[in-house]
């Protein structure tokens, strides 16, 4: 949804544009105009617009039979080309790799973005074929998951505040204990250096933050599947996240004086 908040020297129709693509997420494969107008509130005839554009341009396919919209092929590069031209990525997958390999465990590496932690890398060691879905461009719930947890510890006072209001503006279900586990979290990342957390029934997770190149703040865990000794996986395995962050920070360190 486009926010009222919009710099007057910001392009309002390119934001809006930007507002009809962020729509298509896994599972939304198609959408059309109608639908597209009430998940971004845009008038149908602004939609109707945006989208020919989009079309025009590259971003949207139309589809004839279903008249609506798909994502076409140039997006993908984008994010293709994001990925390979992301440093961090470079330094931080042998390592994330190296480790999946070693302690049998996933390793995955996200940032957030508005409500949503994003995957910029994941790796996937479980033969569990169920578990075996995350990949890289995934979005997660950051008032769920562990990813998301230890992303929110990062934030000042001020900007937490103004987060935890507005996920409890969602009106999300169970929110009492969430806003309960996130302080739980928040104060795990204090005294341990991370938290854990079992968003979905099948696995739990223990994350860490991490800092990126440019100072961004990102999270990086280890998951495993739920039936796993909780206590052994934590006491077994948080020293070796918290050793593998070093490493990925340390390789991020050395990777700047070189330049």
């Amino acid at each position: 949804m486009e926010s009222n908040t919009t710099p007057k020297k910001i392009n309002r129709s390119l934001v809006r544009g930007l507002e009809i693509l962020r729509c298509f997420k896994p599972g939304m494969d198609l959408l059309g105009n109608g639908e597209i107008s009430e998940k971004t509130k845009l008038p149908p005839s602004t939609v109707s617009r945006l989208t020919q554009t989009l079309v025009l341009s590259g971003f949207l396919e139309h589809s004839e039979e279903h008249s609506a919209y798909r994502l076409a092929p140039t997006v993908l590069s984008l994010g293709h080309a994001y990925k390979m031209g992301l440093r961090e990525l470079k330094l931080a997958e042998p390592l994330m790799r190296k480790a999946s390999e070693k302690y049998k465990l996933n390793v995955g590496l996200a940032i957030a973005d508005r409500m949503e932690m994003v995957y910029l890398e994941s790796v996937r060691y479980t033969k569990n074929i169920a578990l075996r879905t995350v990949v890289t461009g995934q979005r997660v719930p950051i008032e769920r998951t562990s990813l998301g947890m230890a992303w929110i510890a990062t934030l000042k006072p001020d900007m937490r505040k103004k987060l935890m209001a507005e996920l409890k503006s969602q009106k999300l279900k169970n929110w009492t204990q969430i806003e309960d586990d996130i302080h739980t979290a928040i104060e795990s990342i204090v005294k341990n250096g991370y938290c854990i957390a079992s968003w979905l029934p099948e696995i739990f997770a223990i994350s860490t933050p991490l800092t990126l190149l440019n100072g961004q703040q990102a999270s990086l865990n280890f998951s495993a599947p739920a039936d796993s000794d909780l206590s052994k996986v934590i006491n077994d395995y948080a020293p070796h996240l918290l050793h593998l962050k070093d490493m990925i920070e340390s390789a991020f360190t050395t990777n700047l004086k070189a330049t």
